[in-house]
Formats: structure tokens, sequence, C-alpha cells
């Protein structure tokens, strides 16, 4: 993001896109994919949906329940992978876990993903914040 986020700024977009998510529901067409992702450490119980044609990801939404940082984390993720092409959405994804493991990491491609930088310091947050991540990996590392 092109601006300087607060941790206040940080905290209004979870909490945004944590209590108002665009993205949680569930398909009503065909053609989507789907990968089950829960956590053993929090109430995190995911479906995640992604509907690739022509090598775009051209709709991605979830459903399930989940804590604060997995929904609003899902729910970001949904909306930057939307129009991707899958290499532009692997490299997106790559490139958040690196965020997410404290490496040196592309801000550009991650947008309003980058409020999750600081999850990294609290270990234990890192698979809510990243079970939506790794679903979509899942299904897109195949194609």
């Amino acid at each position: 993001m092109p601006i300087s986020l607060t941790n206040e700024m940080m905290r209004a977009i979870i909490m945004d896109h944590s209590s108002n998510p665009t993205n949680k529901h569930v398909p009503s067409k065909e053609g989507y994919e789907k990968e089950h992702m829960h956590s053993d450490n929090c109430i995190d119980d995911l479906d995640i949906y992604l509907k690739v044609e022509n090598g775009i990801v051209v709709d991605a939404c979830f459903e399930g329940v989940a804590c604060t940082i997995s929904l609003s984390s899902t729910d970001i993720m949904c909306d930057l992978m939307k129009g991707k092409t899958i290499e532009k959405a692997r490299y997106m994804i790559e490139q958040y876990q690196h965020m997410m493991h404290e490496e040196p990491f592309d801000d550009e491609v991650l947008d309003e993903a980058v409020v999750f930088v600081n999850t990294s310091k609290q270990a234990a947050r890192i698979r809510c914040a990243t079970i939506g991540w790794n679903a979509a990996n899942s299904i897109l590392k195949d194609k």
C-alpha cells in the first residue's frame, strides 16, 4: 500500500473485514474448486472456493466459522485473488507467506493484506492468518 499504516488503521481494516466480509458465502454457480481447512488451535473451520477460467481466478469466496484474524485475512485474500492470473495469485501467496515468516517480501502485490505484517510476533496467530491462503495455494498448486 502506498501510504504508511498505523496500528490503529491496520486494526480498523482487520475489524472491518471481520465484521463485514464481502466474500463470505457459498458460491451459487458451478465450476468452483473447494478446499477445506481447519485449525486445531482455534475455531477456524473454513471452506475456500476458487473459480478459475482460462488461467484467471475469476472468483473467490469462503464459508465457515473463524476467528477475527482468519475471517479478515481470508476475506482480503479473496478480494486480491479475483482477476489475477494463476501465476500472479501464486506469487501473491508466496509473498504473503514470506511476510508471515519475517522474510523479505514484495509489499506491492499484497495491498490490504499488509495489515497482517505484525502477525508473526504472535506465533499462535500465524495459522489463523494463513489458513485461507494455504487453502488457495492448495487449489492452485496443480494448475
